[in-house]
Parts: C-alpha cells; structure tokens; sequence
C-alpha cells in the first residue's frame, strides 16, 4: 500500500485527541458485527482528514478455500472504505475493500478486507487490517495496519509482509467524529469434522 503509506508520511507529532469511554452490545447467539463511519485523528498527520466506513458482519464457515473446504470460525462478509486527504500535499486517496475476516471481544474488533477499487491498481488486491473499539459519537478508536505496524526484517532490511486474516493493531487512532458500534459475539462451534480438515491443511 505504497499510496496510503505515503500519505500519512511522518511529520511532526502532535496531542492525540481524547476519546471517551467504550461501549459494547452483545448478540447472544447472534452474529458478530461492526458498523459506522468516523474521522479519525492519527498523531503522524495531525492536519490529515483520514475517514474510514466500516459495514461488516460475520459469516461463519462461509468461505471455503483449498485447504480450508469448510472455511473459517471468523469468515466475514462486508465494506470498508479509506478516504484520506492531506492539505499539505493537496492530494488524497479513496478506496474500498472487500471484509474477508471478523473477530470482537467486548467493545473492540479486528477485521480485515481485500481492496477492490483504488484509483491505484497495484492496490488492488491487497489485504488491509483493521481495529475498532466501539463508543458513541466522537468516541472509541480505529487502527489501520499500514501505518505504525506490520514491519518485518529481512536480511538487515524492513520489508512490508502481506497482512494475514484479521490480522491489525491496537486502535491506536481516537475517533474525533462520528463513531463506530461492535456488536459482540462468541465464536460459534466447530462444525463436525472440522478439525480433522485443519489437520490435513496443516500437514501439507
């Protein structure tokens, strides 16, 4: 993500905004879910207009690949969208991706997704990851994997891995307006059988 790392370069860091107490709604039984839209403040940008939409719902077991013809406990379905602006540079980015992933606990998810439309197409295609802890208007946080984390070090060199399924840091990024919700849900059951697909997956 060379285009959104850019755009929130390093520059001098100021306050982080404060953000209030959490909240959290819980779906006995139900589906885990993340839904809202907020800006956001990031303390490497602090005059940035950084934006995320998030409509996400779990979708157990609902995406079978090889290897994993039953899917995943945390198999997700939904949308995020990036909007970022920089005054400084007078150039932004927009883009949107597809949820692949979702997993809660209490008030604070991680999920991941699939950008599928960016003005640049060398993002199409790559997996972003993302944290949300829920609140009500101008509360909670939001953390995005491309920009303070998901370094790794080869051969005496930073590289930038591909980020696994809901894979995302803390929420590092306090929510200045707007606001998300998580609707919290256990991990369903296993379905029969499952663990033994997981077995042969991990024996290759």
């Amino acid at each position: 993500m060379a285009v959104l790392f850019g755009l929130t370069g390093i520059t001098p860091a100021a306050s982080a905004a404060p953000s209030g107490a959490a909240a959290v709604s819980k779906a006995p039984g139900g589906l885990a879910r993340v839904s809202g839209q907020a800006r956001v403040f990031y303390a490497y940008s602090p005059h940035d207009d950084i934006r995320f939409s998030v409509d996400a719902k779990a979708a157990p077991f609902s995406q079978a690949v090889e290897g994993l013809p039953r899917g995943m406990p945390t198999d997700a379905r939904g949308t995020v969208t990036i909007s970022h602006w920089s005054p400084g540079k007078k150039q932004g980015r927009r883009a949107e991706a597809a949820v692949d992933c979702l997993v809660t606990g209490g008030d604070t998810a991680t999920l991941s997704a699939v950008v599928t439309k960016s003005e640049d197409p060398d993002e199409i295609g790559e997996r972003l990851g993302f944290s949300v802890k829920g609140g009500g208007p101008s509360r909670g946080r939001f953390g995005f994997s491309w920009a303070v984390s998901n370094v790794d070090v080869v051969d005496g060199k930073a590289v930038f891995p591909h980020v696994g399924t809901c894979m995302a840091p803390a929420p590092f990024a306090a929510v200045t307006k707007g606001g998300f919700k998580v609707t919290h849900a256990e991990l369903p059951p296993l379905p029969a059988g499952w663990g033994k697909q997981a077995d042969v997956a991990g024996s290759r």
